[in-house]
Parts: C-alpha cells; sequence; structure tokens
C-alpha cells in the first residue's frame, strides 16, 4: 500500500468529541482444555484498547460487545484461529492519548502484534505511529478521524470515517448545483466539518457556505434568521454538547425545518429522543442502527449481542468487523504482520452491514451507509429506515 498524506483540514472534523477513560482489565478467550492440539498451541495475543468508563463509555461497550460477538462468528463459536485460542486483552485509557501509548507500548514488549479499538481520534492517530514504529497490525475502532485512513501501512479501520458521512448527507439533494449551508459551532469541530463538506458535496458542484455560531451562544434566533435569509437547498447541522436542544428549538420556531431540507448526523439510541418536536421535520443520516441492515451477518450480531445481555447500537458492527478483519489476518498470515496487511488489503467480506470491502489503496472502508428519519412511538422517538445508500457511492476520496 502506498503511504498517502493526511488530510489535515478534515482530521479537525474527525476528532469529533471523542474521548476515552481509565483502568486496565484483562479478559481471555480460548479454546477448549481438552483438546490436546488447542492446548499446546501458542495463543494469538490480541490487545483492544477502548473505552470501559467515562463520557464516551456507552460508546466503547457498544464497541465491546460487537467485538465479542464478531469473534464468536468469525472462529464460528470456537473462539480459536486454526487451532490457536485467541487471547483478548481489554485495557481502559482514560481518554488519555498518552496513557494509550503508554499501554499499547506495553502490550508490544509483551509481544502483542495485533491491536484494536478506540472510539478517540486522536488516541486512534497515536496509536497508528505506534504501529508504524513498532510494525505491528492495528484495526481502530469508531474514530472517525480521515487521517486514519491512509496514514501507514500497518492501520486499518474497522467503521466510517467523517468523509462518509458527508458524502451521505449529500445523498438527500442533488449537490451539482445545490447551496448548501453549514450550521455548526464554531470551534474546531464545526469548522472541521465545514472543511469536510466543502471537501466532499463542493467537489460535486455544491456552492457551499455557512453560519457558524459561538460557543457560549444561548439563543440561537438570529443564527436561525440568517439560514432563512440565506434560502439554502440544503442545511448541513454539525452540533454537539447541552445546548443541542436549544439549537433545534431555535431553528424549529424560525421556519428553517419547514423551509428547507435540513440534514444532520443520528447518534446512539440514547439520543433519540433529544431533539423534541424538531425530529420529525429533520433528515438523518446514519452509519448504523439495529434494523436497518437485512442480512444473516447482522442477524446473527444482534442475537449474540442480546443473548449476551447487551444491546445492540451505533458501534456495535465496528467492534464485530474488527474482529472479522483480525481473525481473516491471521488466519491468512499467521505471525507474519505483512502477511496479515496483505490479506486485509482489497479485501471483501458479508459484515453486519452488508458487503464490506477493505480499499487496498488506503484502508478505508467501503460499506452501506443510511438515509434515516424519527417516528415516534408512544413517547418515545425510534429510528426507521428511509434508504440503505451503497457503499460505492459515499466512498471517500482516495487519500492521497
Amino acid at each position: 500500500m502506498r503511504v498517502t498524506k493526511k488530510y489535515l483540514a478534515l482530521a479537525a472534523a474527525a476528532t469529533t468529541a471523542l474521548a476515552l477513560t481509565a483502568c486496565a482489565p484483562q479478559d481471555g478467550v480460548g479454546g477448549s482444555d481438552d483438546d490436546a492440539t488447542t492446548a499446546t498451541a501458542e495463543p494469538v495475543e490480541v490487545g483492544i484498547i477502548y473505552s470501559k468508563t467515562g463520557p464516551l463509555a456507552a460508546y466503547g461497550e457498544a464497541y465491546r460487545q460487537g467485538f465479542e460477538a464478531g469473534l464468536d462468528h468469525a472462529t464460528d463459536g470456537t473462539g480459536e484461529i486454526d487451532g490457536r485460542p485467541v487471547e483478548v486483552t481489554y485495557l481502559d485509557d482514560a481518554g488519555d492519548p498518552d496513557k494509550a501509548v503508554t499501554q499499547a507500548k506495553d502490550l508490544i514488549g509483551q509481544g502483542v502484534q495485533i491491536m484494536g479499538g478506540t472510539v478517540s481520534s486522536g488516541i486512534a492517530l497515536k496509536l497508528a505511529e505506534q504501529a508504524e514504529q513498532n510494525q505491528v497490525l492495528y484495526v481502530s475502532g469508531p474514530a472517525a478521524a480521515d487521517a486514519v485512513t491512509g496514514i501507514n501501512d500497518y492501520t486499518f479501520r474497522s467503521g466510517r470515517q467523517s468523509l462518509q458521512d458527508v458524502a451521505t448527507a449529500g445523498t438527500f439533494v442533488d449537490p451539482d448545483g445545490a447551496q448548501v449551508l453549514v450550521f455548526a459551532q464554531d470551534n474546531a469541530f464545526g469548522q472541521g466539518n465545514l472543511a469536510a463538506v466543502d471537501a466532499v458535496l463542493g467537489a460535486q458542484g455544491a456552492e457551499v457556505t455557512s453560519v457558524l455560531v459561538p460557543e457560549d451562544a444561548t439563543e440561537f434566533t438570529p443564527f436561525a434568521r440568517q439560514v432563512v435569509d440565506a434560502d439554502p437547498d440544503l442545511v448541513f447541522v454539525a452540533w454537539a454538547g447541552a445546548t443541542s436542544g436549544a439549537m433545534w428549538q431555535g431553528l424549529d420556531q424560525q421556519g428553517v425545518l419547514d423551509a428547507t431540507t435540513v440534514v444532520t448526523g443520528l447518534g446512539d439510541a440514547a439520543t433519540f429522543d433529544a431533539y423534541g418536536d424538531a425530529a420529525a421535520k429533520v433528515d438523518f443520516l446514519n452509519h448504523y442502527f439495529p434494523a436497518a441492515p437485512d442480512n444473516d451477518v447482522n442477524d446473527a450480531m444482534v442475537a449474540a449481542v442480546e443473548e449476551a445481555g447487551g444491546t445492540p447500537d451505533l458501534f456495535t458492527p465496528d467492534g464485530f468487523v474488527a474482529a472479522q478483519m483480525i481473525v481473516h489476518a491471521v488466519a491468512e498470515g499467521g505471525d507474519d504482520v505483512d502477511a496479515m496487511v496483505g490479506a486485509l488489503e482489497g479485501w471483501t467480506f458479508d459484515g453486519p452491514k452488508g458487503s464490506t470491502t477493505v480499499r487496498a489503496s488506503d484502508h478505508a472502508v467501503i460499506q452501506p451507509m443510511y438515509q434515516v428519519r424519527l417516528v415516534q412511538d408512544g413517547d418515545h422517538w425510534v429510528p426507521e429506515l428511509v434508504a440503505e445508500v451503497p457503499g460505492d457511492q459515499v466512498a471517500p476520496p482516495e487519500a492521497g
């Protein structure tokens, strides 16, 4: 694979509210002691650095549940690869990149050649550096930073990236000649999303403008009026934090949601009720919710997670796919990391979201995305699939 330059402007977009957590439990997945061959086989050591506690613990837990279900699925319930038990060490990094690097170095010092995990884009980029320096395989988790794609030969990802989110937003209108307005906070997150929209939809012929709101704003009427006056064909909303509810209320009260197509990303299940009455007027791009895919792998993942007492959510497939990738890499490459890399590059397989391809040139994961609406179910809002968007239609530009 050609090592490619990072999308520096877009990397800022992808550090989207991601941080990890504390402590370092260990867990193992192994084969039967009754099998003499398995008992004497050299185990496959895997280190997973993820968020067990802290503000993003729900994301980390969904990833872990998916990984365990994926490992069971990919090994046909044996927990073994070619008779070798897979032993997994789970580490909680407390959202601190330095701590994550220390944990990675400890794993590598113990002879671990395969690492996975992290929701945090900043941590993923640090772990990617360790992977390259030490020539170990690293499969990042839900971290959406576009800069992870193509960063080096040894780094892969198991989920989507920010450019795929933006490209999915563009499927709600014809970008060619469209007026697209980015409504976001005036910080690195918002500015990064603006750069991503300009890079993706601008390249498809859209005229991209923005209304960037100060982070400390609590009154959104004047900013909503700016959107109305601009009369765009599409409003792409990128927002995070405690003011989300007031922001959506402000857009709704000023008629923005009735006047044009408004698109934002649908997060995990805990956010479904956060939009209030605005929910029915917003179009959502989406990475995953359990009812979106219709295939046997997704059915198996959902059943396995629920049987284990968990609840499938936004980032469950990222863990499942990571396990599929690691099992395939070892099955084809053994203990040769370069052979593992070669086995993953260009690999197409059936994941929970359907046909999934690891692009050989830069390790982007080409996968379907979804158009979704929220519908009321009693006192709550639940997602309903509008359309599946084929992976090749929202594939990110090749890094380079």
